[in-house]
């Protein structure tokens, strides 16, 4: 078995950088979404200028990030990242703005964090590339006018429903869904990211990391990460048998489910006798805050069918009151 550099200073700067693709056709998946925007990529290019605002959302660790640094790319442009909760105050937004160099894409990570005061200083800089900013207080206050370099938001979010709609607007390169994946897709991204760790990985081995990931490559290339340094640290090759030791030492079932959804579906069973039950009262008794719950722990349970959402609360569906027996 060939195993990557030992000397860690050898590789990228951050191996999650270093999986990361840097070619279109190296993005698995999400077929749909690369196609429009590439489009749009490719329309504005032959203008000769930058394309419309774009926004990405879905789970966490679909590639929303990935997808914004390919833009950049493809455009031959600089991209610089932030993040909604980074924003905190008008300052900060003009700050960036105005420090933007021309034809930059700018990516706003979790862009519904942002307040709606913030959002109001940023509907004139993405409709008509200035900035308004008002000097002094009271009566004699003034607004001046800032134009800014030509740029292109690419805006990402878990949580679209949080976003205004005059925000969401905006963004007329097209707003885009990215969904969980197929296992084929899991299965080609674990082959090609074992190439780039320059890892042999049997197929059993691909198929069993693949299965284990939620439906999400972030977990999937971490994942196999973990099981290559339980393989190396027992110095023992990768198989099929390590790897499902590993993955019972680090308590990732067949289906990629942890202590922590299991305690949930436990807590929802036992706790709440399969529900209704609301999100708050779940958190409370998981000592977890509501935006965990809903963000980390129950997307990929609703995916399999475990729970349901309804008006009044979560409810445990005999998938998953199966799966706990």
């Amino acid at each position: 078995m060939s195993t990557p550099p030992s000397n860690p200073d050898s590789l990228p700067p951050t191996l999650d950088a270093a999986l990361r693709p840097v070619r279109w056709d190296d993005y698995v998946g999400q077929e749909q979404v690369k196609a429009s925007v590439r489009i749009s990529i490719d329309a504005a290019k032959k203008r000769g200028g930058m394309p419309e605002h774009i926004l990405f959302y879905g789970p966490p660790g679909v590639g929303k990030t990935t997808l914004a640094h390919l833009v950049a790319l493809t455009l031959g442009s600089q991209l610089k990242n932030t993040s909604g909760v980074a924003i905190e105050r008008a300052g900060d937004l003009a700050a960036i703005l105005t420090n933007l160099e021309p034809n930059t894409v700018l990516f706003i990570d979790e862009i519904h964090r942002l307040s709606h005061k913030i959002e109001e200083l940023l509907y004139p800089a993405l409709e008509s590339g200035h900035l308004d900013i008002i000097l002094g207080k009271g009566p004699s206050a003034r607004t001046i006018e800032l134009a800014l370099p030509p740029f292109t938001l690419v805006g990402a979010t878990t949580r679209i429903a949080e976003l205004s709609e005059p925000l969401r607007s905006r963004f007329g390169g097209g707003t885009y869904q990215l969904d969980f994946y197929s296992d084929d897709d899991l299965r080609d991204i674990v082959r090609r990211s074992a190439a780039l760790l320059d890892l042999s990985v049997p197929e059993e081995v691909v198929e069993r990391v693949a299965a284990r990931s939620r439906a999400t490559p972030r977990i999937a290339n971490a994942l196999l990460k973990r099981v290559r340094d339980f393989s190396q640290v027992h110095e023992r090759p990768l198989s099929a048998a390590v790897c499902d030791e590993a993955c019972e030492l680090f308590g990732i079932d067949v289906l990629g489910l942890t202590k922590d959804d299991r305690r949930y579906l436990t807590t929802l069973a036992e706790g709440f006798r399969g529900g209704p039950a609301g999100v708050r009262a779940i958190a409370a008794a998981l000592h977890e805050d509501p935006d965990t719950i809903e963000s980390v722990y129950e997307p990929y349970l609703l995916r399999l069918g475990f729970i349901e959402r309804s008006s009044r609360g979560r409810i445990l569906t005999q998938k998953g009151r199966s799966y706990l027996r």
